[in-house]
């Protein structure tokens, strides 16, 4: 009995232990649903509990309820004061957590015993007894006791880490970074081992460049890369590529810009492979064949060559019956211009280009784009060196020749003779059996202008020129240039398809929107078709004389083209700029000294530029550089002054003309500017200033020869030579050498000179004469004095062709 009491004992005194476990584990529904049939008692309890409340009293004064503020929240400071954390406990490391990693939180399974309720009511079992197993014995009160002892030498330890502040401080706790998202600590690392011994801490090791695939290892470049995104593309040290480029023998630097062949070669080395990018302006500016069907018949372009003043342009003049000639200066047509004319037959375009020889580059554009060469032979001069040179251009554009021989009205015309000698040069007439057509004209009296424009017509049938006029449009520049109301304006001549207006365009670098199309009249036109030329405004730029122009769909692809265009030239530009070879890497070093003639050369047209340019670069010596800083179309402006004032230029103003303001900028910058409007007098001028930097050379040239005789030593004068002029004469102030048995002894000035005892201004062949010279006295019996002066020989400039 007394163990069934007992255990009834510690069942009575478990049992409101478990009551409050239970209420813990269940949710808050359940709790009001147990608590419902005590609603009653519940409700009493409340009451009192509100009763009991104290009520709050409304007239407080002021004063009173801010001491009592004041009191909470001295109050509140002293709770978190104790709430502080103790100093010894260790300070924590934690380890930020991997971003990319969500670390999935887990609930904490509870610690509480899970409390399970017998399926049996025991307090309706009849009794009975317990065994002695189930009795409860000492040893395990014992060790209920252990575990309070464990607990309080716990405390006694944190007593001891709060007396040994020094030691604890020293300790360091590492959480994981997984933990900070979880209640759980995590393991702790210790930053010492079991041993004692403290970890050894990995260096970070410097990353190693892996090799790339074989897929990785292809690049593609264009025309030129600089050094720097060659290196960067291959994944390589830009060092080592400029090492291995030192060993190549190329001295490059990290802007350095390298052409394609050396790219290749560098590439290689480092056994990677090179494909030459290109951009598909194929695809983009597609040019399909075009029908038969579509095919119309178009007027020819006709280009008028020959020599200067064997009247081009009088012809073209008498042609479109207008007088244009006296507004050319010097007689010299400088600007290429296209010209359309109505025939009884149909319609030719013209196409005026100069005959001076500073022109070549114009005269060769202007062959490529044509179809009948008119070539245009004085009869009185015949065939001249420009004649021939429009000869070889026709030629090498495999260009038709209609020959034009004009002056026959002219005193002293012989045809017969032109003939023979363009013959020469492969240019036979019909009547002499050849193929080319022969047109006697004269300019002057408009005789033979209708027979030579039906011969015109004539070829033109026999070419069978056609072209599709129903298609994008496709043409080239004649000429460009900057206006100052319209901006950029064209020349074009459209070869193939119709040009309209609010066209998107692409010319070379530049592109735009045609905002208007201007013809041969100064007449605004909505379109122009094939053969026909007009000139376009709405370009971003002045575009290259001869350059393409292409229309496009719209404008994205413009701007892509266009842009494309512009880098692959700006690359090229670098790679010419910049290459250097270990070879002209010591010419410049050896070449430090050479003077260079620094020009800015601003015109009026873009023609005009290539012109001075060709015929500047052949005044080039090998002791004075030309050097053209910048060249471009129109007029001059502050920015073209100040870059001459800081690179010591002279600025050439051919046909423009600068403001007060800018003129009155150079005045105070002391720019030297120049202006013409005929070409003879720039190079004249520039010739002048190249020879005047040159040096001058000196000869020496012999003016006699004398015998030494006898030898007179005269005081505080010197050893004096009587001589016998043999050859020549011996002028005094001159220079004189001295020969002893055909050694040049000494070089040195004839101080003195007399004939008996008179000075004497020179001394000729036959006489003796007494001959001092300067610094000098070792003078003997039989040496042989040459008398002579230095000869200045001013330089001449070789044009290089």
């Amino acid at each position: 009995m007394n163990a069934e009491n007992q255990r009834q004992q510690t069942d009575e005194e478990k049992q409101p232990d478990i009551k409050d476990n239970k209420d813990k584990d269940q949710p808050e529904e359940n709790k009001s649903s147990k608590t419902e049939p005590e609603s009653s008692n519940q409700r009493k309890d409340e009451k009192k509990r509100s009763d009991n409340k104290p009520k709050r009293v409304k007239d407080k004064h002021p004063r009173q309820d801010s001491d009592e503020k004041k009191k909470d929240g001295f109050d509140k400071k002293k709770r978190k004061r104790s709430k502080k954390r103790r100093r010894d406990e260790p300070a924590k490391i934690i380890k930020k957590a991997d971003p990319d990693v969500v670390p999935v939180i887990e609930p904490e399974p509870s610690q509480q015993q899970e409390i399970v309720e017998p399926e049996i009511d025991f307090s309706k079992q009849p009794s009975r007894d317990v065994p002695d197993q189930a009795i409860p014995q000492e040893g395990q009160k014992k060790k209920r006791k252990k575990g309070r002892k464990r607990q309080q030498a716990t405390e006694n330890q944190d007593d001891q880490k709060f007396f040994n502040k020094r030691i604890s401080f020293k300790k360091k706790e590492v959480i994981e970074g997984a933990a900070l998202y979880s209640e759980k600590k995590g393991r702790t690392k210790s930053r010492k081992s079991k041993g004692g011994q403290k970890k050894q801490v990995q260096k970070p090791q410097k990353t190693q460049i892996t090799t790339p695939k074989a897929i990785k290892r292809r690049i593609k470049i264009y025309d030129a890369i600089i050094l720097a995104d060659l290196a960067k593309r291959m994944g390589i040290k830009a060092s080592d590529l400029i090492k291995k480029l030192i060993e190549m023998g190329v001295m490059a630097t990290v802007n350095q810009s390298l052409d394609y062949d050396t790219a290749v070669l560098v590439a290689t080395e480092f056994n990677f492979e090179v494909e030459k990018a290109s951009f598909e302006e194929d695809t983009v500016l597609e040019h399909s064949d075009d029908a038969p069907e579509d095919l119309k018949d178009r007027p020819p372009v006709v280009t008028i060559m020959g020599h200067v003043d064997h009247g081009k342009t009088s012809l073209l003049d008498a042609i479109r019956e207008t007088r244009i000639t006296a507004s050319e200066a010097g007689g010299i047509t400088q600007h290429i211009g296209a010209y359309n004319v109505q025939t009884e037959r149909g319609q030719i375009v013209f196409l005026d280009t100069p005959g001076h020889e500073a022109f070549t580059s114009m005269r060769a554009r202007g062959a490529q784009i044509t179809d009948i060469v008119v070539l245009v032979v004085a009869a009185d001069d015949g065939v001249m060196p420009q004649t021939v040179e429009a000869i070889n251009h026709s030629k090498a554009a495999n260009v038709p020749i209609i020959v034009a021989v004009n002056k026959i009205d002219k005193a002293g015309a012989e045809p017969d003779k032109v003939k023979r000698e363009l013959s020469e040069h492969g240019l036979m007439p019909e009547d002499w059996g050849g193929d080319i057509i022969f047109s006697h004209v004269s300019a002057k009296n408009l005789e033979g202008i209708d027979e030579l424009l039906e011969m015109i017509l004539l070829q033109s049938e026999v070419m069978e020129l056609k072209a599709n006029p129903n298609k994008h449009a496709r043409g080239h520049v004649v000429e460009a240039k900057i206006d100052s109301g319209r901006g950029a304006v064209a020349t074009v001549l459209i070869q193939e398809g119709t040009l309209h207006k609010g066209d998107p365009i692409v010319c070379g670098v530049h592109s735009g929107k045609v905002r208007a199309l201007i013809n041969d009249r100064n007449k605004q036109v909505k379109s122009a078709g094939p053969s026909i030329p007009v000139e376009i405004l709405g370009l971003t730029g002045v575009p290259m004389a001869g350059d393409e122009l292409i229309a496009v769909a719209d404008d994205k692809t413009a701007k892509q083209v266009s842009t494309h265009r512009s880098q692959k030239q700006r690359m090229i530009e670098l790679a010419k700029s910049n290459r250097i070879s270990l070879d002209n890497f010591f010419e410049k070093m050896q070449t430090q000294d050479v003077k260079s003639l620094n020009l800015i050369v601003k015109t009026d047209v873009h023609g005009s530029i290539d012109a001075i340019n060709d015929s500047l670069s052949k005044l080039s010596s090998d002791e004075v550089k030309i050097e053209i800083v910048h060249s471009a179309t129109g007029t001059i402006t502050e920015s073209d002054i100040s870059l001459a004032a800081v690179s010591e230029a002279i600025v050439i103003g051919f046909n423009v003309r600068p403001s007060a303001r800018v003129q009155d900028l150079a005045n105070e910058e002391n720019v030297d500017i120049r202006f013409y409007d005929i070409i003879y007098n720039l190079i004249n001028d520039i010739k002048d200033a190249v020879v005047g930097m040159m040096e001058s050379t000196f000869e020496d040239e012999v003016l006699g020869h004398a015998e030494v005789r006898e030898i007179f030593s005269i005081p505080k004068i010197g050893v004096i030579a009587g001589c016998y002029v043999k050859t020549g004469k011996v002028e005094r102030n001159q220079q004189a050498r001295l020969l002893r048995e055909g050694v040049v002894v000494y070089t040195g000035k004839v101080s003195s000179l007399k004939r008996f005892k008179e000075d004497a201004k020179e001394v000729t062949t036959g006489y003796e004469c007494g001959i001092g010279i300067e610094n000098f006295n070792d003078i003997k019996v039989g040496d042989i004095i040459e008398c002579f002066h230095l000869k200045e020989i001013k330089p001449m400039i070789e044009e290089t062709s």
